[in-house]
């Protein structure tokens, strides 16, 4: 008998005594260890990366199990989101968010609803052969009402709780769905592309850096208007340096990669924490009040890259605009800045 007949016997026997419902009906004395599945869209077929997470998941459902616990393993379908919206818009042709509206949303979300569960032979048959023991009989589907009132009930619990708050994030939005992105619907279509990028110059304000300038680099210089800092790494090497008749700083390590070997004179060296909360001068007049704010101040975010790589043409500095990016709103939020 081969591994895999040998296997197919075992999944017999746990079908014969219908593991699962003796699994849920189980007495178990230290009480409940609740599991709800991360509920995958059935309207794509399963991949090898679910066999790894259900095989980290079900890892500890057992252990948890053999500790006495009672784990209704509850199953699960994801019936909403980006991946079944772009699923019906490629069988119909479509390329904006008009042509749903001309299409009419009651009949695209129905086309939705028809192909949500298109491949759940095949997730059914996946779960099965692997022995990730599931209540498959009684999922939670995300569409139901059930379900979607579960969520406004949890809600309200939150709010009721003072759990609530009013802030702000930076999320990625696609212009042509006109919504914001999740993480994982980004890495959906992600991809790596050369971008244009730009050095640009800051000129300090200290009186123990007079005319000195920092030299950031940037790839998107549309932020620009919006910069309201600039980053330094706290433990990174900087240089003060002569360039052309001016005065410039940058990562010690970065320095022949932006300026040419033997191209400058180096002045002093010092660490990017000794430039912390060192005042410049706005690029742009529109907003100089934002200076009383806070604004326009050298901070420091380990984030910074000071190494010298392959694909690494930046200065040590990064340019910080809190209402563009993740990063920058939230290191905004650390210092203070104004939004």
């Amino acid at each position: 008998m081969t591994l895999s007949e040998e296997e197919q016997k075992i999944l017999d026997y746990w079908d014969s005594i219908s593991i699962i419902k003796l699994i849920l009906e189980a007495e178990k004395p230290l009480g409940r260890y609740q599991f709800t599945e991360g509920p995958p869209t059935a309207n794509g077929l399963p991949g090898i990366h679910h066999v790894y997470s259900r095989s980290i998941k079900d890892i500890i459902l057992r252990f948890k199990f053999m500790e006495g616990y009672w784990v209704p393993r509850k199953a699960g379908w994801d019936t909403h989101g980006l991946p079944v919206e772009l699923e019906i818009e490629k069988e119909l042709g479509f390329k904006t968010k008009k042509d749903i509206l001309d299409y009419g949303i009651d009949k695209f979300n129905e086309k939705c609803r028809e192909s949500v569960f298109r491949y759940i032979k095949e997730w059914e048959k996946l779960t099965e052969r692997m022995a990730f023991w599931l209540d498959m009989e009684n999922p939670y589907i995300t569409y139901e009402n059930d379900y979607i009132e579960s969520i406004w009930w949890s809600l309200k619990q939150i709010f009721d709780r003072d759990f609530l708050y009013l802030g702000k994030k930076v999320v990625p939005f696609c212009p042509r769905c006109e919504t914001p992105l999740s993480s994982h619907e980004i890495s959906l279509g992600y991809e790596n592309i050369t971008e244009t990028s730009i050095y640009i110059t800051f000129k300090l304000l200290d009186p123990n850096y007079k005319d000195v300038k920092i030299v950031a680099w940037t790839t998107t210089p549309w932020t620009l208007l919006s910069n309201v800092a600039i980053a330094a790494n706290p433990d990174g090497r900087y240089s003060l340096v002569e360039y052309n008749g001016e005065k410039l700083i940058i990562a010690t390590t970065l320095l022949d990669t932006v300026l040419g070997e033997g191209n400058y004179k180096k002045i002093r060296e010092f660490f990017g924490s000794d430039l912390l909360y060192k005042k410049y001068e706005p690029l742009f007049p529109y907003f100089e009040h934002l200076s009383e704010e806070n604004g326009y101040v050298v901070i420091t975010a380990d984030f910074v890259n000071t190494e010298p790589t392959s694909d690494n043409i930046s200065t040590g500095f990064v340019h910080i605009a809190p209402a563009f990016g993740e990063d920058d709103y939230n290191i905004g939020q650390e210092f203070g800045l104004p939004f």
